[in-house]
């Protein structure tokens, strides 16, 4: 069943079109925001600024709206979940990956979220697998191998610390996994997108504040200002404005239609890669991308048809 013949809105339909190009080049940029973050200040107290100053946004968007602020112990549990999973350990991971391998290659890796995607949604949703997927992320993984022999051999870095970059991206896609079908479980569409996103950002702050003061001390930051726009950017832009966009899409086209923006995303990623951190593309590496585009538009192609 497609989406029109299924009552859903065309992912043509401008007041869809529009948010879901928005999402994709923001967040196609704030790769090579995250970057620039990866300083003298830890990680973790960095991605800990960026929900504390995402949550107070998001409370005062919820005031603003006039939309109710309590969840209710159940919506809390699910509010407390996503924190970790999306907000906690993604961002972690992603930053972290960031110190190792360039941001247009951590974006590529995050293509592949449909793969992990799929699975669980498989075992939780009961949505099915079919040949076309399968045979489209098995593409898009070899486009993905082709990128990193092109990391390792261009990069200076070990192979130990692209082995540990990609092996941070891979934690990084799994914990994103796991709250894309958290978010697509219908229970939580009962509660308003703004709401449980402003105390999923609390709880990830809260626990990023946590583990930043256990396992590195007490908070660290640098008074830079590319530092200091970057982290108003990505609680702002990258945080706010995008997440309830891309919520809205999933509860409206659904988590097939809006992973399309995985496959836009990277694009930008590498483009913005290439002209402010040096990116060189080779043959080897224009392969892969190619590859891992192709694939994924294969399995997005075949979810769409099959699944949506």
């Amino acid at each position: 069943m497609n989406a029109q013949e299924g009552g859903e809105p065309s992912l043509l339909t401008p007041r869809i079109l529009f948010p879901f190009l928005l999402v994709s080049l923001i967040w196609g940029s704030t790769w090579l925001v995250i970057k620039d973050q990866i300083s003298d200040v830890p990680p973790s107290w960095s991605v800990s600024y960026r929900f504390i100053i995402a949550s107070a946004a998001m409370f005062v968007l919820v005031g603003i709206k006039r939309l109710p602020v309590r969840l209710g112990r159940k919506g809390q549990f699910w509010a407390i979940l996503i924190g970790i999973v999306q907000f906690s350990f993604n961002f972690n991971f992603v930053y972290n990956a960031e110190r190792f391998i360039t941001s247009g290659l951590v974006a590529v890796l995050f293509a592949l979220l449909m793969v992990p995607n799929a699975i669980l949604g498989r075992i939780f949703l009961g949505q099915r697998l079919n040949r076309a997927f399968l045979a489209g992320s098995a593409i898009a993984a070899v486009g993905i191998a082709l990128l990193f022999w092109h990391e390792y051999k261009s990069s200076p870095a070990t192979i130990t610390d692209v082995l540990l970059g990609v092996t941070l991206a891979v934690g990084g896609i799994l914990s994103a996994s796991v709250a894309n079908v958290m978010q697509a479980l219908p229970r939580l569409k009962s509660y308003p997108i703004l709401t449980l996103l402003a105390w999923a950002m609390f709880w990830g702050a809260a626990i990023n504040i946590l583990v930043s003061w256990i396992t590195v001390g007490p908070p660290v930051i640098e008074m830079r200002a590319a530092y200091l726009g970057g982290i108003v950017y990505l609680a702002i832009v990258g945080s706010v404005i995008t997440f309830p966009l891309y919520f809205t899409l999933l509860r409206e086209i659904g988590a097939g239609k809006a992973a399309y923006s995985s496959v836009l995303v990277p694009v930008v990623a590498m483009i913005l890669s290439t002209l402010f951190e040096g990116y060189v593309w080779t043959a080897l590496s224009a392969a892969g991308a190619i590859l891992a585009m192709a694939g994924l538009l294969v399995a997005l192609w075949a979810r769409k048809r099959k699944i949506d």
